[in-house]
């Protein structure tokens, strides 16, 4: 099925119609409010990672307040300044791009197999009506070697694998530095997220979004939380605001900072804090005139692992609002249901006891 999918939405690349095909054509009440000059005064934290590592006391500390504020209120944040070397930004945004315009019939050699969410295609499918996504993706396990799928490793474009094993390198290392940091917010070790995930699982997914003629009435990604403990959000430069989040029970778009990753956490860690730091609902939208690239990284604990609320931030005031899981358990039900908001982390919520 998810291949037939793709071909349909490569095809709404190259033609560019003016009528929406009905299976991606949404709901009313699913339709996105596309963003006007007036935007919400509230921007999303920006957090300075270079002042983290080497700022001064005052710098540290402003940082720090600024990345508990980030987690607590937002569940998202962008960082600046983050040491990765800019190049090698530029060289993943390549590939990915020269791979999205390689000949169908080259990348259909990748396919994304129904119920997964590795290759290329689409994912989160499951129905024939159900509503589509106006994306196309193209997705890889990384870390443990285990979950890496060797033959959905593509041939084309020259130095995509290489580029992608260094680039995964990098991020990784900033997803442990960010979990120490945030290790710290919760007055927890430093090393207190590293010793717990064991050896970390994650994967590396690659958005494009082509133009539409009717972004009023499509969706790029459904609305969804990430199954994650972080999310890191690479968005390629020239493309529309594609991405927003859900604040206030209102949909807001994120203005990319130049050169900056979009962090958000993902329902793990929403787990792990008993809810202090809440996973957040977000969505992309598409435009009429420019397409859009986004390359994710989804960092999490080993499969392995038994998941629940950390005791420490467990109390009378806080009491445990989530049940212990195991972790491949949860992944395997967030891969095979269909992106529906936060739908997916009811699986670990405590049933609250009605009143007797």
């Amino acid at each position: 099925m998810q291949s037939r999918v793709s071909l349909k939405l490569s095809e709404l690349r190259k033609a560019r119609p003016a009528t929406i095909p009905e299976r991606f054509v949404r709901d009313m009440t699913e339709r996105p409010t596309l963003a006007t000059a007036l935007q919400p005064p509230d921007t999303v934290p920006i957090i300075d990672f270079s002042r983290l590592v080497k700022g001064n006391k005052d710098e540290y500390k402003s940082e720090m307040l600024q990345l508990t504020r980030a987690c607590e209120e937002w569940g998202f944040f962008q960082v600046i300044n983050h040491g990765i070397d800019l190049s090698l930004l530029e060289s993943i945004e390549k590939v990915a791009r020269d791979f999205f315009v390689l000949p169908l019939e080259e990348k259909q050699k990748y396919p994304m197999l129904p119920g997964t969410v590795q290759g290329y295609g689409q994912a989160f499918v499951f129905s024939e009506d159900q509503k589509l996504d106006w994306c196309n993706m193209f997705a890889l396990g990384l870390e443990p070697h285990f979950i890496r799928v060797p033959k959905l490793w593509p041939a084309k474009p020259l130095k995509f694998s290489e580029t992608v094993e260094v680039y995964s390198g990098e991020v990784r290392k900033l997803c442990q530095h960010l979990l120490e940091y945030i290790a710290m917010t919760l007055n927890l070790r430093t090393d207190f997220f590293e010793e717990m995930f064991g050896v970390a699982v994650q994967a590396i997914r690659m958005n494009y979004y082509p133009p539409c003629a009717r972004p009023d009435l499509v969706l790029g990604l459904s609305p969804h939380s990430d199954g994650s403990a972080l999310t890191v959000l690479q968005q390629g430069k020239g493309g529309s605001v594609g991405l927003q989040i859900l604040k206030d029970n209102k949909w807001m778009p994120i203005q990319p900072v130049p050169n900056a990753f979009v962090i958000n956490i993902g329902d793990t860690l929403e787990v792990l804090t008993n809810g202090k730091y809440k996973s957040v609902e977000h969505r992309a939208v598409t435009h009429k005139e420019k397409d859009r690239l986004s390359i994710v990284t989804f960092y999490a604990p080993s499969y392995e692992m038994e998941l629940g609320p950390i005791p420490e931030l467990v109390d009378e005031n806080n009491p445990c609002k989530y049940r212990t899981y195991n972790h491949g358990e949860y992944s395997k039900h967030y891969v095979t249901s269909k992106l529906q908001g936060k739908k997916t982390l009811e699986f670990a919520k405590v049933e609250s006891k009605k009143p007797t």
